[in-house]
């Protein structure tokens, strides 16, 4: 008689997927040392391997290219907890629609913007240095930008509909003065460059979005840094 084929299944446990995502943390984590250390094209992924102590075939089973472990590492350090929900419906989104009085409204903006750049400031400034030397990261950056002008298109016309905005300004060119603000090289220029702290940073930016931006006797702010 035939010897009966002994079937094979993938063995899972809650044990070895801890395992695989604390082995996926550590890659993460050593991309973004070497990454901000060195430089994207300075970085190659063997030495990636090395500092993570995973076999070189491990990193690339996991993300198969260095631009995917980039774009890997910035969307798992953008609000990890985070990710699964659409940009305008999470929570601080939500809490700076519902904020009625408009200097209160950009200073929580300018909040966000500190939070999210002191978290991340560093690897934006790879990507946005990665993205001449790599077509897909350039990609990535384009996108990256392209969302921050839809937030702050948002936030503009928010404050548009309160008619709180100056009245030399439209909705286009208000969102073209909020995105240049609050764009990732002037913090980059202003703490990693001039030394700001990021509450200096973050005071700032409050304030010169509302002397920029509303109707005179809407704002009390002072652009001092």
């Amino acid at each position: 008689m035939p010897k009966a084929v002994k079937q094979t299944r993938a063995y899972d446990s809650p044990r070895r997927r801890e395992q695989a995502a604390a082995t996926r943390r550590a890659i993460l984590d050593s991309a973004q040392l070497l990454f901000e250390r060195d430089g994207y094209a300075a970085t190659s992924v063997p030495a990636i391997a090395a500092e993570a102590g995973v076999a070189l075939k491990t990193v690339y089973v996991a993300f198969e290219t260095k631009a995917n472990l980039l774009s890997a590492l910035w969307k798992a350090r953008l609000g990890a907890d985070e990710q699964a929900i659409p940009l305008f419906e999470r929570e601080w989104y939500r809490n700076l629609l519902a904020e009625s009085d408009p200097e209160r409204k950009l200073r929580r903006l300018a909040l966000q913007s500190g939070d999210v750049k002191t978290r991340s400031g560093a690897l934006l400034e790879v990507i946005r240095n990665a993205a001449s030397v790599d077509v897909e990261i350039a990609s990535l950056w384009t996108g990256i930008q392209a969302k921050l002008l839809e937030v702050q298109r948002s936030v503009v016309e928010q404050l548009a509909e309160a008619r709180a905005l100056s009245p030399d300004l439209d909705v286009a060119a208000a969102t073209d003065i909020l995105w240049t603000l609050n764009h990732p090289t002037v913090w980059h220029l202003l703490v990693r460059e001039r030394g700001w702290t990021a509450e200096e940073y973050e005071r700032w930016l409050g304030s010169v979005f509302s002397s920029q931006l509303l109707r005179a006797g809407r704002t009390s702010a002072t652009t001092k840094r």
